[in-house]
């Protein structure tokens, strides 16, 4: 027969293994999810990261978009424009230039796989294009 002191010492080991490992499976729920926010953070980062970069590019070509200058190609470029004292200068092709022939390229053959040809030898369904 046990001693009251016995089973005491029984009954406290037994909370005392019961509670330990309630801690340790509680320890590794929280590094899953430590794992698992770390990973959700880097992606957070890597998307952050892209969109300041989106924002600078943006944040440039609104600077440059307000300036004079961006006016200033523009009118040269696409408005056909120039400023008092300019001499603009178009370019004419000769009348005596013959156009060159763009070459054209023969259409690739399709590739067939070996056991494709093998297949059509025996069977004899479905010719395979070469």
């Amino acid at each position: 027969m046990k001693t009251p002191v016995s089973a005491w010492k029984s009954a406290l080991m037994v909370i005392g293994i019961a509670l330990l490992a309630y801690l340790v499976m509680d320890f590794n729920s929280r590094m899953a999810d430590l794992r698992r926010l770390s990973a959700k953070k880097e992606v957070v980062e890597a998307e952050l990261t892209g969109l300041v970069r989106t924002q600078i590019s943006l944040q440039t070509q609104i600077a440059y978009a307000t300036s004079e200058q961006a006016v200033r190609d523009w009118a040269y470029e696409s408005g056909h424009m120039v400023l008092p004292g300019d001499n603009p200068v178009v370019p004419l092709a000769p009348e005596s230039a013959t156009p060159v022939p763009t070459p054209t390229t023969a259409a690739p053959q399709p590739v067939v796989d070996n056991w494709q040809m093998w297949l059509w030898l025996f069977v004899d369904e479905g010719v395979p294009e070469r």
